[in-house]
């Protein structure tokens, strides 16, 4: 947080998307500036439980938390059976819906039955995390959602995803870092951390034609809807 901060980042949702994440972030909490989430993600669905769903409720309720999730589908990797995660994302939508929060949405190689079933019972507020299926960017705008790019945008064959993020319009784009994972280029193959959200800023900003910091306040902007932070 002290390298992000130089680099201008002030603020950051850290995903709390297991109990012992949740549990890992919770001293930071007390820290200016640092937000969290609460959820399951889809590849621990097994884990889902009455305990771990008063975990996340526990959580939610924490005056730092700003979303549910990350939850969602993930047909890609093969760590929860699909029942289960279909189940766990259903339960977490439910409690999105029920507490008006927002939700922050894994979606991988699953994005027909993901994008169904959050039209038909997500919340308001819809935060599609390492935004990945540029072909699906209209509908997903038209829905109401936000698409957030991360630092696989700058990699030198991810066209589409520049286009999408090109094409995105102003009040719906982000960006974030999906840390430790997606580091952009220059730091490709390195660890991700929050300060290196600026590369991918000027990757974004560039194929939008914008000023790198036009784009920042725009996203801050922009996170704070979606999120509904504080001014």
């Amino acid at each position: 947080m002290a390298r992000a901060r130089a680099a201008g980042v002030q603020e950051v949702v850290t995903i709390g998307s297991s109990a012992e994440e949740m549990a890992a972030v919770t001293p930071l909490l007390d820290e200016p500036g640092i937000w969290t989430t609460a959820g399951l993600h889809p590849n621990s669905a097994d884990e889902w439980s009455d305990a771990v769903e008063a975990l996340v409720r526990a959580r939610a309720a924490h005056p730092r938390c700003v979303a549910i999730g990350e939850t969602g589908l993930d047909a890609f990797r093969d760590r929860a059976p699909w029942e289960r995660q279909v189940e766990a994302f259903r339960a977490q939508l439910a409690i999105a819906r029920e507490l008006a929060m927002t939700v922050v949405i894994h979606c991988r190689d699953a994005d027909e039955e993901c994008f169904r079933l959050l039209a038909a019972e997500g919340p308001e507020r819809v935060i599609l995390h390492c935004f990945s299926v540029p072909a699906r960017l209209d509908e997903a705008i038209a829905n109401g959602w936000w698409c957030s790019f991360a630092g696989n945008a700058t990699y030198p064959k991810a066209h589409d995803l520049l286009h999408a993020a090109a094409r995105c319009p102003a009040d719906r784009i982000l960006l974030e870092t999906d840390a430790p994972y997606l580091t952009p280029v220059p730091h490709r193959g390195e660890p991700n951390e929050p300060a290196y959200v600026l590369h991918t800023l000027d990757a974004v900003a560039r194929v939008r034609g914008q000023e790198p910091a036009e784009l920042a306040a725009q996203v801050r902007a922009n996170a704070g809807r979606a999120y509904a932070l504080p001014v």
